[in-house]
Protein backbone atom coordinates (compact mmCIF):
# COMPACT_ATOMS: atom_id res chain seq x y z
CA UNK A 1 0.00 0.00 0.00
CA UNK A 2 1.19 3.44 -1.04
CA UNK A 3 0.41 6.59 1.15
CA UNK A 4 0.44 10.42 0.52
CA UNK A 5 2.02 12.11 3.26
CA UNK A 6 1.25 15.80 4.04
CA UNK A 7 4.19 18.48 4.70
CA UNK A 8 5.09 22.28 5.23
CA UNK A 9 6.76 23.86 2.66
CA UNK A 10 9.77 25.34 3.81
CA UNK A 11 12.01 26.51 0.82
CA UNK A 12 11.60 26.87 -2.76
CA UNK A 13 13.83 26.75 -5.72
CA UNK A 14 14.48 27.06 -9.09
CA UNK A 15 11.86 29.36 -11.62
CA UNK A 16 10.89 26.68 -14.08
CA UNK A 17 7.86 25.46 -13.27
CA UNK A 18 8.46 21.75 -14.39
CA UNK A 19 11.97 21.65 -12.01
CA UNK A 20 10.96 23.61 -9.33
CA UNK A 21 11.66 21.99 -6.07
CA UNK A 22 10.87 22.54 -2.35
CA UNK A 23 12.27 21.59 0.63
CA UNK A 24 9.06 20.03 3.12
CA UNK A 25 8.93 18.95 6.70
CA UNK A 26 7.35 15.82 7.66
CA UNK A 27 7.11 16.54 11.27
CA UNK A 28 10.85 16.68 11.36
CA UNK A 29 12.52 14.68 8.36
CA UNK A 30 12.83 17.14 5.81
CA UNK A 31 12.66 16.00 1.98
CA UNK A 32 13.17 17.95 -1.29
CA UNK A 33 10.50 17.17 -3.35
CA UNK A 34 9.43 18.25 -6.76
CA UNK A 35 6.78 21.13 -7.43
CA UNK A 36 5.64 20.68 -10.82
CA UNK A 37 1.98 19.52 -10.07
CA UNK A 38 1.79 22.36 -7.46
CA UNK A 39 3.05 25.40 -9.15
CA UNK A 40 1.36 28.00 -6.55
CA UNK A 41 2.10 26.78 -3.70
CA UNK A 42 3.72 29.27 -1.20
CA UNK A 43 6.20 28.80 1.36
CA UNK A 44 4.62 27.57 4.40
CA UNK A 45 2.15 26.01 2.78
CA UNK A 46 1.02 21.98 3.64
CA UNK A 47 1.29 19.75 0.24
CA UNK A 48 0.54 16.20 -0.02
CA UNK A 49 3.15 14.59 -1.23
CA UNK A 50 3.71 10.92 -2.79
CA UNK A 51 6.92 9.14 -4.01
CA UNK A 52 8.42 12.78 -4.09
CA UNK A 53 5.87 14.67 -5.77
CA UNK A 54 3.81 17.30 -4.26
CA UNK A 55 0.35 16.65 -5.44
CA UNK A 56 -1.75 19.44 -3.94
CA UNK A 57 -2.13 21.80 -1.87
CA UNK A 58 -4.05 21.09 1.56
CA UNK A 59 -4.76 23.54 4.55
CA UNK A 60 -2.82 23.26 7.64
CA UNK A 61 -6.11 21.91 10.08
CA UNK A 62 -6.32 18.55 6.67
CA UNK A 63 -2.64 18.46 6.88
CA UNK A 64 -2.96 17.99 10.79
CA UNK A 65 -5.84 16.17 10.61
CA UNK A 66 -4.00 13.26 8.30
CA UNK A 67 -0.81 13.22 10.55
CA UNK A 68 -2.42 12.48 13.67
CA UNK A 69 -4.70 9.85 11.64
CA UNK A 70 -0.74 8.40 10.65
CA UNK A 71 0.35 8.71 14.31
CA UNK A 72 -2.69 6.86 16.30
CA UNK A 73 -2.62 3.99 13.56
CA UNK A 74 1.41 3.70 14.14
CA UNK A 75 0.07 3.08 17.80
CA UNK A 76 -2.50 0.91 17.18
CA UNK A 77 -0.22 -1.19 15.35
CA UNK A 78 2.06 -1.27 17.93
CA UNK A 79 -0.26 -2.01 20.87
CA UNK A 80 -1.14 -5.22 18.37
CA UNK A 81 2.15 -6.56 17.86
CA UNK A 82 2.46 -5.55 14.10
CA UNK A 83 5.38 -4.74 12.56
Amino acid sequence: MCLAVPGRVLSIEGEDVAFRQGLVDFGGIRKTVNLAYTPDVQVGQYVVVHVGFALSVVDEAEAQRVLETYRELDELAELSGDP
